[in-house]
């Protein structure tokens, strides 16, 4: 229960620094990221992690390195 407010709120706060996501739907899926990596074993969630860091760096990459019209 504790954990799925923690993700509630993470979720929420995560949301405000994007347009894209308001802050209930970042809620909803702090909660749905929250019931999921506790049902991961530690290798799939260090994967999960690592690829999601590697993705953003990836795309922050990607968006450097465009021409500007």
């Amino acid at each position: 229960m504790i954990g799925k407010i923690i993700g509630a709120f993470a979720g929420a706060k995560a949301a405000e620094s994007t347009s894209a996501i308001g802050g209930t739907t970042g809620a909803i899926l702090g909660v749905g990221a929250a019931t999921i990596a506790r049902r991961m074993s530690l290798p799939a969630l260090a994967a999960v992690t690592v690829g999601g860091y590697l993705w953003k760096r990836h795309q922050d990459k990607k968006a450097t390195s465009a021409p500007v019209a």
